[in-house]
């Protein structure tokens, strides 16, 4: 039977609207500060090296096929889209690891009044140390 939503009992349009309006209310921008942005990025950075485990496993498996497997691999990650994924990559490493050091300190209560000087800080050696090390992978060529 198919059911449209003009077909729906009025409890189920209600139950839909507000499971919307509390999805697009999660990601409001207006009145966030620096704690909601640095619990976003630590959930999908860290969702992110979860699946790049998977993908890093899944290019490992390469090796088992033979020397031809790897190389092609091997001439795939040297793409510019290969290079900008990694610089992704890099980002969520280094940023996961410092918010996390930053939530660590936190926790035993040290700069807990410099929590938006310690998020910002974080963020932007972030930058600095991907900015750094895709250069480093271009160098390399």
């Amino acid at each position: 039977m198919d059911r449209t939503l003009s077909s729906l009992p009025v409890s189920e349009h209600v139950a839909r609207a507000s499971w919307w309006r509390r999805a697009a209310a999660w990601v409001d921008l207006h009145g966030r500060r620096e704690g909601w942005l640095a619990f976003i990025l630590m959930r999908v950075t860290g969702i992110g090296l979860v699946f790049y485990l998977f993908l890093h496993l899944t290019v490992l498996s390469t090796l088992a096929r033979g020397r031809q497997a790897w190389d092609a691999f091997i001439a795939l990650a040297r793409s510019p889209l290969f290079v900008a994924f990694d610089a992704v990559l890099i980002f969520g490493m280094v940023y996961h690891g410092l918010n996390g050091l930053r939530v660590i300190l936190l926790g035993l209560g040290v700069g807990s009044r410099r929590q938006t000087v310690l998020f910002w800080g974080a963020f932007v050696l972030s930058i600095v140390l991907t900015a750094v090390a895709v250069r480093m992978i271009l160098m390399m060529g």
